[in-house]
Order: structure tokens, then C-alpha cells, then sequence
């Protein structure tokens, strides 16, 4: 049955079109993916239909069938029509203007639809995980009634674990996890998942994906879902719409649609492994470990030996739980090891980052770029803000303008977006094009050594070949050394020179990516490889 309709929606920003005659139907228990682009609408979409008023169409309209109760104002989809509701009067089916409906209609079809968005936990963080779960459940159920349904929810999304933990504690992949469980336990009849795995390593994103099918998408639940995962759209979409600059290009068949979208994806030319310079990296024996009342001592890096020579592009590569993000929190200063040498040269000379002070550590901070899995940018600053004073960049008026746009069309905007969107803020882009701009953040400031932790985690294919060729460009033009840590071993074969393989807090091996591959156990190669060998 008919569910959504979409009939000719517009939507700009700053006079500027982000949708534009957008015609769509969405059935009832429908899974409809959403491919494209970072900034070709699929988020204004996503937050059009959850209701968000700053987002209500400049003209069109949605249309949503539902059965309602006319004395309780109770919603469901429309297949209930003619059934009972709980006040026992009888559901009838009503299609809704959504955006020009009674107030009270609206935010009870709201009440009904749950959204999972990007990079957004949104957890109570001193409440426990059950707490959290249990929190969004309807008055409906009994206290009683409210444990058993939030035991089933966490144990579907494999959390029943942690139910006693705080949500303050848990990992970014954990937090995700409870965010499902928390929307699902809202019994949604409409969910809708904006790149929902976006920032997860590929063993967790498996776990989310099967859950968002047995809890929402063979529940019959109808579904909305973006990715820049091809596979995510063909594993779990019944019908794919591709968007490119807020348009609708190709809509039909997941296979068929996805096939034509990556089509379209360069393939990034890898140059010839250039000549390294001195070391400039040296880490001897390092080791880190925890004591744990009920572990005894955990060994999270054990004994870690490597050298990263000047503008080499290394690569640290694992799959969650290996080692490699502490393996780096200690290279940047930001954990201290049990033991070992970490050294980076500045200069002539060699600084011990075990430690502390403006006269050891804190003299070669100034020349690391760390962009972070967990980047975050300055809300009520516009982008030229970010990109300049916001970072402590001084510079004159004209220079800092010039500046960013070069930052930003070296991470893959064009000079015409890139100055468009100088004045806008952070809330203004989609979630790949802040991305970008906080990968511009660190590439301006022209730092020596450059971190970045899993710096693939929102973009999409062809926003990651825009970014493997920034990466080399920066090597060669500014003589950079990049520190890559990643899960993702595809863009670790396109971008980096060498690479380390980490499993259970150790170093396995050193070699070129190819050589990697090579060691790669069966489940990690299915969870950090999808090209064929």
C-alpha cells in the first residue's frame, strides 16, 4: 500500500537549491536507499521527513497515508486501517498534507517516526545503557513490561552485555548500537537512518546492518536509509533513488542503480613509491597496559617497534580492538605508555613525546595535523572562521580567504563551492562536506606530521578518491609525512606507501599494502577488504 508521497518538492538554503522537483512513492514496508554524493540532498531529505520545521518544503508537499483513531489521535500505517485502536474506537485511513496539517495531528505522526542521524548518539551519558533504552519506550507499557522489551532490544543489537554500563563509557560503535535500540523501542512505524555505520569500522557496521534488517526492515517496518556503502544499498534496499545536486538522476533496482553510481567513481592513479627521506618517527618497545579488577592486566599494545621516515605515507591498519588508536594516542602525547621511546624529529632534533612540558612534547605539537574519527567543528563559527581564527590561523582579511579556498579545493570542493560556502556555518553542509572541511582545518595550518584516524568514515567513493589525491598532492607540494590509521585496507592499497599490520595490541608485520594483504586472516579480509585480490 501506498505510504509516502513525495509531489514536487523544493527545498533551498541561502537561495540556493539543495532539492528540487522531487517526486516520489514510498510504499508501506519499503526499504528505500538513498545513494549519492556528499551535499546532494539525502540528509535534507532524511530531516524533511522526520519532520524537522527548518527543513519544510519552500513548495511541494508530502502526502502520508495513515489509519488514525479520531478520538485518541493514535497513528498508524495505513494497513491497520479498520482495525481497534487501544481506546477501542476504530482506525480509519487519512491522507496528510504532513507540514500543513493540525499541530496535534502532526506531532502525533512525529511520535511515530524514529531517525538514527550521523555522528549523533545522543544518550542520557550518566544513565546506564538499559536506563537509556528504557527511557524512550511509550507510557503504554508496564515498568515491568519496559525491562523485558529493553533485554530484547539490546540483546537483538548485541548489547546485552553492557546493560549495567554507563552510556558515558561505552565506544563510538557501542553508543550507535544503543541509539538503534533506544529509536526501535519507540515502535516506529517510519525509521529513517542517515549513514547510520557512517563513522563505524566494518566489523561493527556488519552487526548494525543486521540488526536494522531484523528489527526494522523484516519487522515491516518502512524504512529510509543513506549510505556511501554501495552494499548497504543492496543488501538491505528494495528500491534505490540516486541523488546528484538535489536531484533524483536514476531511481530502480539497488544492483542496477549502484552499478551506474560506481560507474561514475575514478579510480585514483597510485604514483611510484617515492624515495623516503631521514626518519622522522621512532617508536622502540612500546607498550600499554591496564589493570582490570576482573581481566588482571590488559595488554592493549604490547611491545610496538616501527620507524616512519620523512613524507612517507604509513599506514596502521587493524581491525577494533587490535591496538592501532592507542598505538597513536600515544605517538601524539595524548596517552602515556607503561614503556617504550617515542620520538619524533623537529629539526635536528629528536623529542621524546613520553614527556611533558613546552620544552619536550609540547615544542612539536604546533606541527602535527590529528584529524580525529571524532572531529567536531565550531558550530557558531562560519567556515572561513574554522578555517582561520577559530584555529588560531592569523592572518590578514584577504590572505586567510585565499587560504581556505585552497584548503578547500585541495579536499575536493570546487573554487565556486568552496567560496560559496566561506560564509555558511557548519550546520548549513552535510555531514561528508564537514568532513572535508575538518580535513581542511588540518591541512592549512601546513603541519609536518599528519594523523588522521580513520579519515574515510563519512565520504563517499568518490569523496574518498578526491581525498587520496589530496593526500599525495599534500606529500608531494608540501613535503608531508602522513600517519594513516584505518580499517578500511582499500584506501589503505590506494594512499599508502607502507603499511603495519596490528592484531591483539601487537605488530605482526611491516610492508607494503599488497604485502599486508598477504597476512590478512580470512574475517579480516572479509571485514576490511571488498575489492577482490
Amino acid at each position: 500500500m501506498n505510504f509516502i508521497t513525495l509531489k514536487n518538492i523544493t527545498k533551498s538554503f541561502n537561495d540556493v537549491n539543495v532539492l528540487e522537483d522531487i517526486n516520489l512513492e514510498i510504499s508501506e514496508g519499503e526499504t528505500l536507499g538513498i545513494l549519492g554524493r556528499s551535499g546532494s540532498g539525502k540528509s535534507v531529505l532524511i530531516n524533511m521527513l522526520r519532520g524537522t520545521l527548518d527543513y519544510k518544503p519552500d513548495s511541494g508537499k508530502i502526502l502520508i497515508n495513515v489509519a488514525i483513531c479520531p478520538d485518541c489521535l493514535t497513528v498508524e500505517p495505513p494497513s491497520f486501517a479498520g482495525k481497534k485502536c487501544a481506546c477501542g474506537c476504530e482506525l480509519n485511513v487519512q491522507e496528510v498534507d504532513f507540514f500543513n496539517c493540525d499541530r496535534k495531528l502532526f506531532a502525533a505522526i512525529k511520535r511515530r517516526i524514529s531517525i538514527m542521524l550521523q555522528r549523533n548518539f545522543a544518550l542520557y551519558d550518566e544513565e546506564t545503557v538499559i536506563e537509556n533504552v528504557m527511557r524512550a519506550m511509550s507510557d503504554k507499557y508496564q515498568y515491568e513490561e519496559r525491562i523485558y522489551r529493553a533485554l530484547e532490544l539490546l540483546e537483538m543489537v548485541q548489547m546485552n552485555h553492557r546493560i549495567t554500563h554507563i552510556a558515558r563509557d561505552l565506544s563510538g560503535g557501542e553508543k550507535q548500537r544503543v541509539v538503534l535500540a533506544r529509536q526501535l523501542a519507540k515502535d516506529p512505524m517510519l525509521f529513517l537512518a542517515d549513514e547510520p555505520t557512517g563513522t563505524l569500522d566494518p566489523q561493527t557496521a556488519v552487526k548494525l546492518h543486521n540488526t536494522l534488517r531484523e528489527g526494522v526492515k523484516d519487522d515491516g517496518i518502512t524504512m529510509l536509509i543513506t549510505s556511501h556503502w554501495p552494499e548497504v544499498m543492496t543488501e538491505l534496499a528494495d528500491n534505490v533513488v540516486w541523488f546528484e545536486d538535489g536531484k533524483i538522476k536514476e531511481e530502480g533496482d539497488p544492483h542496477i542503480v549502484v552499478e551506474n553510481f560506481m560507474a561514475t567513481v575514478p579510480i585514483p592513479k597510485k604514483p611510484e613509491i617515492p624515495e623516503f627521506g631521514e626518519p622522522e618517527v621512532v617508536l622502540e618497545d612500546v607498550k600499554k597496559h591496564y589493570y582490570s579488577i576482573e581481566r588482571g592486566v590488559v595488554k592493549a599494545v604490547d611491545g610496538v617497534s616501527l620507524t616512519i621516515n620523512k613524507e612517507e605515507i604509513f599506514g596502521i591498519v587493524g581491525l577494533s580492538g587490535s591496538g592501532k588508536t592507542t598505538t597513536t594516542r600515544m605517538l601524539m602525547g595524548l596517552t602515556d605508555p607503561s614503556s617504550g621511546k617515542i620520538e619524533i624529529r623537529l629539526g635536528d632534533e629528536w623529542i621524546d613525546m613520553t614527556k611533558v612540558g613546552p620544552l619536550n612534547r609540547g615544542r612539536i605539537m604546533p606541527y602535527i595535523g590529528l584529524l580525529h574519527q571524532e572531529y567536531s567543528l565550531y558550530p557558531h563559527r562560519t567556515i572561513l572562521g574554522n578555517l582561520t581564527d577559530a584555529i588560531s590561523l592569523d592572518l590578514p582579511a584577504e590572505f586567510a580567504k585565499i587560504q581556505a579556498i585552497h584548503a578547500l579545493t585541495t579536499v575536493g570542493f570546487s573554487d565556486t563551492t568552496a567560496e560559496g560556502i566561506l560564509d555558511k556555518y557548519p550546520d548549513e553542509l552535510s555531514v561528508g562536506e564537514k568532513h572535508r572541511v575538518a580535513l581542511a582545518q588540518v591541512l592549512i595550518k601546513e603541519p609536518k606530521l599528519i594523523v588522521l584516524d580513520e579519515p574515510t568514515g563519512t565520504m563517499d567513493p568518490v569523496t574518498r578518491v578526491v581525498v587520496t589525491d589530496s593526500i599525495l598532492k599534500a606529500r608531494t607540494e608540501l613535503e608531508q609525512t602522513f600517519i594513516i590509521i584505518s580499517h578500511d585496507m582499500d584506501f589503505v592499497l590506494d594512499v599508502c606507501d607502507r603499511a603495519a599490520l596490528m592484531r591483539g595490541g601487537k605488530l605482526l608485520d611491516i610492508g607494503t599494502p599488497e604485502e599486508i594483504v598477504k597476512q590478512l586472516t580470512p574475517d579480516e579480509k572479509e571485514d576490511m577488504l571488498k575489492r577482490e585480490e
